[in-house]
């Protein structure tokens, strides 16, 4: 009575930019350059960070997370993106679409909370200086960043099990060039209520929540600086805060204007760049920002390469 419902899906076709054959030429050498810097940049990161006594602390602890955060998030999506930019064969199992979707939901919900961990090592820092050794112990750091991971792979993993197990009645073009949750709800033909409640709990502990509490954070570490007397010591405060504002600004609002605007039925080529732009120009430009701003990784990353040319 009802052989359409009970039509298996054992492939996805990510329909992408196929309808812009022009567009993909473009995007191939642009997409590829920016992933190779994404990769390059943060690895030089974690690099410098585990290499360098000096960057041993909470601060760069933290940072070399998000790097990490930046590569395995690009890495979720980005070759299949290039392979598919060359390709007219571009489709991806049913599986396969299960983990890019739930690794790089993953990924996502932990940068989202790591950023809020990180604004509260800075208030811990210029705020409570005294007692940041002990408030920000090494065994705190593990276990703040420990928690996160844990906490998002589970949410993802409830979030991908709860879609993935809709009906799809032979639907299979998803209108997106990754297997994004939302892309692919829009394929089901059940009720989709659930797991719509499930990602509008967790749009709102990680974008809304997180948000509030680095504004509040750094409403506190505002005040605190501008009763500095010191003016080199306001300098040194802003200079380690304001590149990871820079950060936080580029990130959530490229995320909220993704995850939180109104829904529309029709897929708009804007909200596809918009979407490039949240998911590789965001973790490319993460240690360009640090490192622009940051006295600290300059000169460890001279360090680095001035002992590797002296071993040579």
């Amino acid at each position: 009575m009802e052989p359409v419902n009970r039509t298996v899906v054992s492939e996805f076709f990510l329909k992408g930019f196929s309808g812009y054959p022009a567009l993909e030429c473009l995007l191939f050498p642009l997409c590829s350059a920016m992933y190779l810097v994404t990769l390059l940049g943060n690895m030089a990161i974690v690099a410098v960070s585990m290499v360098d006594a000096h960057l041993h602390t909470p601060m760069y602890f933290f940072l070399g997370n998000l790097s990490i955060l930046d590569i395995c998030y690009t890495s979720t999506f980005v070759p299949l993106m290039l392979v598919h930019l060359l390709s007219s064969q571009k489709t991806i199992s049913f599986i396969g679409c299960a983990i890019q979707m739930c690794l790089s939901l993953s990924t996502g919900s932990t940068e989202c909370l790591l950023l809020t961990i990180m604004a509260y090592d800075r208030y811990l820092a210029i705020c409570r200086p005294l007692r940041y050794p002990v408030l920000m112990s090494p065994r705190l750091c593990v276990l703040l960043v420990g928690a996160a991971w844990v906490f998002c792979l589970i949410k993802s993993v409830t979030e991908t099990v709860i879609t993935m197990k809709l009906p799809f009645c032979g639907h299979r073009v998803v209108s997106h060039f990754t297997c994004e949750i939302l892309a692919v709800l829009k394929l089901a033909c059940g009720d989709t209520s659930v797991s719509e409640d499930f990602l509008l709990v967790g749009a709102i502990l990680l974008l809304p929540v997180p948000l509030a509490l680095i504004c509040l954070s750094y409403t506190l570490i505002l005040a605190t600086i501008l009763r500095m007397p010191s003016a080199a010591g306001c300098r040194k405060a802003f200079s380690t805060c304001l590149a990871h504002l820079a950060v936080v600004l580029l990130f959530y609002s490229t995320v909220i204007f993704m995850y939180m605007k109104p829904k529309s039925k029709e897929v708009h080529i804007s909200d596809e760049v918009f979407t490039v732009l949240y998911a590789m120009v965001t973790p490319m430009l993460n240690p360009v920002i640090y490192s622009l701003r940051n006295k600290e990784v300059r000169e460890a990353a001279k360090k680095v390469c001035g002992s590797r040319q002296a071993c040579r």
